[in-house]
């Protein structure tokens, strides 16, 4: 990928909240982006981050029914995002960096392969546990984020529009013109 089109990706990802198509999700193409996830840092190199993703019909309408959020409910493939609390050498933690950059990827990759997702955290506090209980997550292993994956059925909404770029970036001294 060039720069241009590594920037263009950037630049034109959103958050997609819309319906998707029925069409599946090769398996090759999720493969792709788990490891751009697993490509991410990692603080000490804890590697706290794991993943699950779910393309079985039957797997896929259990966890809809779990988690009900309405972009989800036709998506043809799911990612679910893991977190482990571990320790750095440091003595600091950094599972939600981790998550973090390990996200950003996957967003980055999801949308380099012609799909779209959203990426939902805070939805998902109040079911993470049942997810995590249904996909037998090991013990210690607390879901974070679910991110629908597929085409979009919808044409794509406006991109919302961001702060200029002098309210939010500055050289040598914050605010300084």
């Amino acid at each position: 990928m060039s720069t241009n089109q590594t920037l263009e990706t950037i630049f034109s990802r959103m958050s997609y909240r819309g319906a998707f198509k029925d069409t599946p999700v090769p398996r090759e193409d999720l493969v792709t982006i788990l490891k751009a996830g697993i490509a991410a840092p990692s603080g000490c190199n804890k590697q706290t981050t794991s993943f699950v993703a779910v393309d079985d019909e039957i797997v896929l309408n259990e966890l809809k029914e779990i988690f009900s959020k309405p972009s989800c409910q036709s998506a043809p493939a799911w990612i679910l995002v893991f977190t482990q609390e571990i320790v750095g050498v440091d003595g600091n933690y950094y599972h939600v960096q981790d998550y973090g950059a390990a996200m950003e990827n996957m967003l980055l990759a999801i949308k380099s392969l012609g799909y779209e997702t959203c990426w939902y955290e805070g939805n998902v506090r109040n079911c993470a546990e049942e997810i995590a209980e249904f996909v037998k997550a090991p013990e210690g292993c607390r879901l974070v984020c679910v991110l629908p994956v597929g085409i979009p059925s919808d044409e794509l909404p406006p991109r919302k529009i961001k702060k200029a770029f002098e309210e939010r970036a500055w050289f040598n001294k914050y605010g300084a013109k």
